[in-house]
């Protein structure tokens, strides 16, 4: 049995289909992650599976233990971050950390060696209020926090979201050892170029898991020539060329479009049909995951 089961998981908030038959498996000291947008159903579920709140369908068991039947079991063998900060903001970073550990019974001094190469970073702030840290040294506060007690799994919610592309780095090296010291992670973020520092990843959307793969299986799925387009104007550029024969589909991605071609594209063809386009370029281009999830949202 793996860390995490989950078999055909739904929640609703009144007519609102927050999760949708959901069903998968993390297996143990895995690092897997959920990608995908606001309102994908990521919140929903990790407050499902830390027994948070109780689903309307399916079941899922965490290290072995039901969310609904032993959810005081679960609740010990847990660690939780939620997105939003919710540490106490009106302690200090050490006061925090003690009351957690008092929480669940253990003492700061039991779980030092876990928490240190997190907790050293913040530590010559200790005294400070939680509350006046950066959003880098909450993060890392609301990390230690989350392991003080040695959990077999833990839930990380869009942890990095808010942060500097520096601590965002930090943050995932971090995880990287915590899964050396066999921890399962399930990790959410909206951040398409995290999901290569998973071992596997599940692309969400609408309460849906659209793929399960590595990062590097599920960019393999992109089936179909692709290209990096740009000219002067790049709106203009966009309505042109989905309009040009055998376009799949354009869309921006970055400083220039993705354009998807469909069967019996000719890059000389499509040239010639936007050859009034000041400044049009056109080079081959290599799929990511987030070219990927575009494709299956539009499926």
């Amino acid at each position: 049995m793996g860390a995490i089961e989950i078999h055909n998981l739904s929640k609703s908030y009144g007519k609102v289909r927050a999760l949708d038959g959901v069903s998968f498996s993390v297996e143990r000291g895995e690092l897997f992650g959920l990608i995908g947008p606001d309102g994908a159903g990521k919140t929903t579920l990790f407050r499902l599976l830390t027994t948070l709140i109780s689903p309307d369908e399916g079941s899922a068991t965490v290290d072995g233990c039901d969310i609904e039947k032993d959810y005081l079991d679960i609740r010990k063998c847990v660690g939780y971050m939620p997105g939003r900060f919710s540490l106490y903001t009106d302690l200090s970073v050490e006061e925090n950390l003690q009351f957690f550990a008092a929480l669940f019974g253990v003492t700061v001094e039991e779980s030092y060696d876990l928490i240190e190469p997190i907790y050293k970073q913040i530590k010559p702030f200790r005294t400070r209020r939680a509350g006046k840290l950066s959003g880098g040294m909450k993060q890392k506060l609301a990390l230690s926090c989350a392991l003080i007690h040695r959990p077999s799994v833990l839930f990380l919610d869009e942890p990095t979201t808010g942060v500097d592309a520096v601590s965002r780095s930090e943050f995932w090296d971090m995880l990287a050892a915590l899964k050396q010291r066999g921890i399962t992670i399930l990790v959410s973020t909206p951040y398409m170029d995290e999901a290569s520092r998973c071992d596997r990843v599940a692309l969400c959307n609408e309460g849906r898991i659209l793929s399960i793969d590595t990062p590097e299986g599920i960019v393999q799925g992109f089936d179909k020539p692709l290209y990096g387009i740009s000219a002067k104007n790049m709106f203009a550029l966009l309505e042109r060329a989905r309009r040009v024969e055998d376009v799949e589909d354009c869309y921006p991605f970055g400083e220039k479009h993705h354009l998807v071609a469909a069967e019996g594209f000719d890059e000389e063809r499509f040239k010639a049909a936007l050859a009034d386009v000041e400044g049009l370029e056109i080079v081959s281009a290599e799929p990511t995951i987030e070219d990927m999830f575009i494709k299956l949202m539009k499926r």
